[in-house]
């Protein structure tokens, strides 16, 4: 390979800035990082670069240091607010084998003071920035050497900015700690194959060096994948199980995984809440094959947080799939488990809008495991079902209810749905507009089969014409899907 980098530089020198030899390491070629990192004194007239970080700047330190990230995404890097958790209550029983919460919060400035600019329409999407374990976070710091106090700026390399912007505005130096605990996700991700690759061109002990170009080696792909992926071994673990690694701080930067924003459907009305988001997090956690718990990052922090600690939690508001319905549009909603959030926020601005004038019939079919165990805001739908609340019959609703293990066969919200065939062929000859959120799985798919069949019932039609129906009305905006894995 040397031989053929030294070939290409004579024929073509501009391929190599620098001269090919330098990019050898103990005799063996070394890609080169695509970033550059610059330390900074901060002594040194720069106010910006202050330790003493006021609330108003915080948005812009957010922004400045995740726009600085190699991985960083092409959505908006300032926050739209900051939220401050109000209220936590769980909404599974212990050993249900689920462990679902509803967490309120409001938007807050510098005094915890409301703001008055928080808005969203039901159906929209939250997207949080998890905090990271200060724990994890100073091992890591620890583990690979590196000064927490040090300021530094992160840019592509000459190379990478020679094809790329080179109007690129010069960026305001941070604190080291601060841009990998808004970064650089060490103790939840995975690192990919190239990341074992990379370390064992820094490793100084013969037997870790081998074992990481093994793993590295299409041979070793199969053991790569049980040690890495199937445990879910985060970053920090694998450089403490490669002690004699000293990466630098441009590879560290540029190969752990970013720290991404997690999305949740809002299960709240704005105009129900003004200044508040509701959401409904299940915290994820799960046994890899070695018996290991692990646990999502978001959620698991998301759970824990305590109402009174008054923690800032940076987030941003999106669209998802599921658009804002019209009062005068009859709804058939379909959301187990978790997927009943958005519909909980759709319920309460039908249940506002109803007092100010009329408004068409909701049927919703909700499922869970057990009635007494996860039946998510029981009281809440039980209250709409009541006389005169927009689930009620005399309104034209209704709410059915699928407990899948409460008797010896499983029932699913699509048996519901069935049983229901001629109210939702009513709803939907009358222009109703059907929405689905939950998860990925197989729920989507059978409910759209159930469709088919009350519309191939109800209307007479065979099962080609149910489904050129059923495309009729996602064509027209009156058919949406919200599915997560």
């Amino acid at each position: 390979m040397s031989k053929l980098w030294k070939i290409l530089y004579n024929k073509a020198p501009n391929l190599f800035p620098n001269d090919p030899n330098t990019a050898t390491l103990n005799g063996t070629w070394v890609d080169q990082p695509k970033i550059q990192i610059t330390y900074h004194d901060v002594g040194k007239g720069n106010s910006q670069c202050s330790a003493a970080i006021d609330f108003k700047s915080l948005e812009m330190l957010i922004e400045r240091t995740r726009s600085m990230s190699p991985g960083k995404s092409s959505g908006k890097m300032r926050p739209d607010c900051f939220l401050n958790l109000t209220e936590n209550c769980p909404l599974t029983r212990p050993g249900s084998g689920k462990d679902v919460w509803h967490l309120e919060f409001e938007a807050v400035s510098s005094s915890f003071s409301l703001f008055q600019s928080i808005h969203y329409d039901v159906g929209d999407v939250l997207e949080v920035l998890p905090s990271q374990d200060p724990v994890a976070v100073d091992a890591f710091m620890k583990r690979c050497n590196l000064n927490p106090e040090a300021y530094i700026t992160v840019q592509p390399s000459k190379k990478e900015n020679s094809m790329g912007d080179t109007n690129h505005a010069p960026d305001i130096p941070v604190k080291l700690k601060t841009f990998v605990e808004l970064t650089m996700d060490i103790a939840s991700a995975s690192p990919r194959r190239y990341f074992f690759e990379i370390m064992s061109n820094f490793a100084s002990a013969q037997h870790e060096k081998e074992r990481l170009q093994y793993f590295a080696s299409p041979e070793g792909r199969d053991d790569l994948y049980q040690y890495n992926q199937k445990e879910r071994r985060t970053v920090l673990e694998v450089l403490e199980d490669f002690p004699s690694v000293q990466m630098p701080l441009e590879w560290l930067v540029q190969l752990i995984p970013p720290l991404k924003t997690r999305a949740f459907s809002i299960s709240s009305s704005n105009s129900a809440h003004p200044n508040q988001v509701h959401l409904t997090v299940s915290v994820v956690s799960w046994t890899t094959p070695y018996k290991r718990t692990r646990k999502g990052l978001c959620s698991t922090w998301l759970a824990g947080l305590d109402p009174q600690q008054r923690v800032l939690i940076p987030a941003w508001f999106h669209k998802g799939s599921l658009p804002s319905p019209s009062p005068s549009v009859p709804l058939i909603l379909i959301g187990p488990g978790t997927g009943c959030a958005p519909f909980r926020g759709f319920v309460e601005e039908r249940a506002l809008q109803s007092k100010s004038g009329p408004t068409a019939p909701v049927l919703f079919f909700f499922g869970c495991r057990n009635e007494e165990n996860d039946f998510l805001y029981r009281d809440f739908w039980l209250s709409h079902l009541q006389s005169g609340g927009v689930l009620s019959e005399d309104k034209g609703g209704g709410f059915y209810v699928a407990f899948s293990r409460d008797q010896p066969q499983k029932v699913y919200v699509q048996h519901k749905m069935r049983e229901q065939s001629t109210k939702i062929w009513n709803l939907l000859a009358g222009g109703a507009a059907v929405y689905i959120a939950g998860s990925a799985n197989k729920m989507p798919s059978d409910v759209l089969a159930a469709l088919e069949e009350i519309i191939s019932l109800e209307g007479g039609v065979t099962k080609e014409v149910a489904a050129r129906w059923i495309h009729a009305l996602e064509k027209s905006g009156k058919y949406h899907v919200e599915a997560w894995s």
